[in-house]
């Protein structure tokens, strides 16, 4: 299975380089760190594999980003993997005052 996902600014209307993204898998009681990385130029971020069923989240460091002080300072997207084989999209819509998010593809 592949996780990608795609970080945009859609209060400056284009992609957001250099999020800090980790990816966690929920582990008993907590949460165990699996990958991390930055989203690139184009804001994307791929190729981070899960190999078994079960709760993740993306953590989402925003604060930085726009170089002022916003509202969410990090936004954290728990998803659930259901069949490993396939490949799983998480889009990330950001501004200094909301977020939003779905299963992309």
């Amino acid at each position: 299975m592949s996780l990608s996902t795609h970080v945009l600014d859609t209060s400056a209307g284009r992609p957001a380089p250099g999020v800090p993204v980790r990816l966690q898998a929920r582990t008993g009681d907590g949460w165990t760190a699996v990958a991390e990385g930055r989203t690139d130029a184009d804001g994307r971020l791929s190729g981070w594999g899960v190999d078994a069923p079960g709760v993740y989240r993306l953590v989402f460091s925003t604060g930085d980003h726009f170089g002022q002080e916003s509202f969410y300072p990090e936004v954290v997207v728990a998803f659930r993997i259901t069949d490993p084989a396939e490949h799983y999209h998480v889009p990330l819509l950001i501004s200094p005052f909301g977020y939003s998010t779905y299963r992309g593809s």
